[in-house]
């Protein structure tokens, strides 16, 4: 007999957790039946103000001033107001810690190496504050990077936020009309920029794209430019200053403005591949709240840690993964190619770093069982307790390689849920096991639900990812959204006061969660819901089969289901490999699954940040315009999906 389970904690892992600590503590003080992971869950969604509290006690944070109330109604979405009378400063529960450990650890592939510690940080903080403020920087101002994931990032981010001033970022990798779809919308006063960034061991210039996004960007009053690639100059760039001139020492304290719980810190942006992006801002407290929760108990993370995410400074992971700076963790900063100089590159930086958290994406795992590594021959990983993986849901495959090949004793966070809340609805817990393509568990305080098309419950079957009451971490709002309706519009008119995330999800008898794709990309043959995901589990462990995207198409009223694939090089798609992938589908999901047509295409098509971009496959197939092509990483390939029906 076959089983599932891939993983289980000891009794000791599990005993010394925090996720363990704050359950027992919450079972003795409220008297529960027992400290397992599902009852803590279930008395967090419904004793929503109590949880929140607990977490902010057991969280530590800081606040000049206490709340009155930890939530005005639960139920209120959107809308609903958190910890009022709190005052806080986001960057002053990140640096609290100001002494000679490691805080950052950074590589720029391998041309640059830079460490800091916590002191040097706080001192970085505090000299570059000092200028912004000189410079004319206040609470409220849009203050926007154009940068690699460096050092500079993260003390451009926290001198700003420490004002009060708002952040927002990109990767240097966007293109021009990908950036000022974004920031041309929230009028940024400063903007903070490298020169250039490496990849694949070659520099590339980012200046002459930070010319062109300037002279659509009226409202920038100061550049300020960071020397990365050693390509500095500021010729032909008005107001700009480099970095270096403004964190020299200086005698000014680091003062932190304490700002309302709901002020506004991060405005992040929706993929914008079917329009212009939604701006969506994200306050300093509900970020704050929400991340310690989920880095410090459902990671299991630690000031004796050593953190990495392999992440852009366009991508909601670079936001998450830096608040580890509040439990006083080691971060690992990443910039550049993950496969060089060879596949194995990051793996090799995890074993010499000792890394405990190693945070990435399924596709990154899916490319390194495609290139044939064995992270297991590399080392044997002593010090990995996490690896997390998100940007699509986790193949089977994947679930099996990490633990077939890679590490036996490791947790595999699948994790889910994304830049609209800045955070996951569901995520994994060092206190409970890992079955194959399941996440662990949902998040505590998150009444996540599995919804029909008419807003019922469904259990061990697929609907629509839901979620019943508020959390901290929703929008406080969107930029330029004066009356709402874009907030509202965006998550709350297909099931009336209930969040409706856009994915579908199937909740299993372990408790578990199994993403099957977005909503909007849900194929519906003959009325049948399928989620996508189902289909990629099996085509892309057909041995011929490099990766796949598989769309709906309208015909006659109904809907087929189209499949392109990529194959591997010297292969071509004929009527025997069609029938190989025919047979896999049909005997691993069922008929209804099975492609009515199968085409063989040259690339898959990725956003920036990793992840398939199905409804813009299925607008081309269709005859409609793809908009903001800037966000993806591989644009050009959706020529070839033209009119690539008809042939």
């Amino acid at each position: 007999m076959t089983t599932n389970l891939l993983w289980k904690p000891t009794e000791e892992t599990r005993q010394k957790s925090n996720m363990q600590a704050f359950s027992s503590r919450i079972a003795n003080k409220y008297s529960l039946k027992n400290d397992l992971y599902q009852t803590i869950q279930k008395w967090s969604i419904e004793n929503t103000a109590l949880f929140w509290e607990e977490i902010w006690n057991f969280c530590n944070i800081k606040s000049s001033s206490s709340f009155e109330k930890v939530v005005d109604d639960p139920k209120k979405m959107p809308g609903a107001k958190w910890f009022k009378g709190a005052k806080l400063n986001f960057a002053e529960n990140l640096l609290q810690r100001r002494d000679n450990k490691r805080a950052i650890i950074f590589r720029g592939e391998d041309s640059v190496k830079q460490e800091l510690t916590y002191s040097e940080l706080y001192e970085k903080v505090k000299s570059l504050a000092a200028s912004f403020k000189k410079m004319g920087l206040k609470k409220g101002d849009r203050v926007a990077a154009f940068m690699p994931n460096m050092p500079e990032t993260i003390i451009a981010m926290l001198a700003a936020s420490s004002i009060g001033a708002i952040w927002s970022s990109t990767s240097p990798d966007f293109g021009i009309k990908g950036v000022l779809d974004r920031f041309s919308q929230i009028k940024p006063k400063f903007i903070i920029a490298a020169d250039g960034y490496f990849y694949k061991g070659k520099a590339f210039d980012s200046l002459e794209k930070l010319k062109g996004i300037l002279k659509s960007l009226p409202s920038v009053q100061n550049v300020i430019l960071v020397d990365y690639t050693s390509n500095v100059n500021t010729d032909g760039i008005d107001n700009a200053i480099l970095f270096e001139d403004l964190i020299k020492p200086t005698e000014e304290e680091l003062v932190f403005e304490q700002l309302d719980f709901d002020h506004p810190l991060y405005i992040m942006y929706s993929s914008g591949t079917t329009g212009l992006p939604k701006s969506i801002v994200h306050s300093a407290g509900g970020t704050l709240i929400q991340h310690l929760k989920e880095l410090k108990l459902h990671s299991n993370i630690n000031s004796d840690q050593t953190v990495f995410y392999f992440t852009t400074c366009g991508w909601m992971m670079w936001n998450w993964f830096i608040s580890s700076l509040a439990l006083g963790a080691t971060l690992v900063l990443y910039d550049g190619n993950p496969f060089y100089p060879a596949p194995d590159a990051l793996l090799k930086m995890a074993d010499k770093l000792n890394i405990d958290f190693f945070g990435t994406s399924a596709k990154y795992i899916a490319s390194l069982e495609a290139a044939g590594v064995k992270p297991k021959e590399i080392s044997d990983f002593k010090n990995l307790k996490v690896i997390a993986s998100t940007g699509s849901p986790l193949s089977d495959e994947s679930f099996e390689y990490v633990y077939r090949d890679w590490k036996k004793d490791v947790q595999l966070s699948s994790i889910a849920g994304g830049t609209d809340i800045i955070s996951c609805f569901v995520l994994g817990s060092p206190t409970l096991p890992v079955y194959k393509g399941e996440i662990q568990c949902k998040g505590l305080g998150m009444d996540i639900d599995c919804f029909d098309d008419e807003g019922n419950t469904v259990i061990d079957d697929q609907g629509e990812l839901v979620c019943k009451t508020a959390f901290p971490s929703m929008p406080i709002y969107f930029w330029n959204d004066e009356d709402g309706k874009k907030y509202h519009d965006a998550y709350f008119d297909v099931f009336p006061g209930v969040w409706h995330h856009g994915d579908y999800i199937d909740i299993t008898k372990n408790g578990g969660i199994i993403m099957l794709g977005r909503s909007d990309a849900t194929l519906n043959p003959q009325g049948v819901r399928i989620g996508t995901a189902e289909i990629y589990r099996v085509v892309e462990n057909i041995q011929e089969v490099e990766d796949s995207v598989v769309v709906g198409h309208k015909v006659d009223g109904d809907e087929q289901v189209v499949l392109f694939v990529k194959l591997k090089e010297g292969i071509t798609l004929d009527e025997n490999l069609i029938k190989t992938i025919a047979s896999s589908i049909r005997k691993n999901c069922s008929p209804r699954h099975v492609p009515s047509v199968c085409k063989q295409v040259k690339d898959i098509p990725y956003t920036i940040n990793g992840k398939k971009v199905e409804v813009a496959v299925k607008k081309i197939i269709h005859g409609m315009e793809v908009k903001n092509k800037d966000a993806l990483a591989n644009a050009e390939c959706l020529d070839e999906f033209v009119g690539i029906l008809d042939l």
